[in-house]
């Protein structure tokens, strides 16, 4: 077993820096958090307008910094949750005239 182990490259630009912020930054040094970005996404409308109007939100998160995306999301969901369930609710069915054959 003669393998000799070499320490990687590090410095500016390597992968030993890659995501470590500017060569200048001193130790202790917090990256800022990045510009929001759109992602673009497209929506594609589902034709129930209280959905649609729900995923059109998510747009909202586009111009946000990643930190304030977790609101957005967290409502959409909370809505998409509420008319999931009102889509699960059966209507309450008319009462039933009273049959004496029973």
């Amino acid at each position: 077993m003669s393998e000799v182990m070499t320490e990687p490259e590090s410095g500016p630009g390597t992968v030993a820096d890659a995501g470590t912020g500017s060569a200048d930054a001193g130790p202790g040094a917090v990256d800022a958090p990045a510009a929001a970005a759109p992602l673009g996404v497209e929506r594609e409308p589902t034709g129930l307008p209280a959905v649609d109007a729900l995923l059109e939100r998510l747009a909202e998160a586009d111009h946000l910094t990643a930190d304030g995306h977790l609101a957005v999301y967290e409502d959409v969901h909370r809505g998409l949750r509420a008319e999931l369930t009102t889509l699960d609710a059966h209507p309450a069915s008319a009462p039933r005239p009273h049959d004496p054959r029973s």
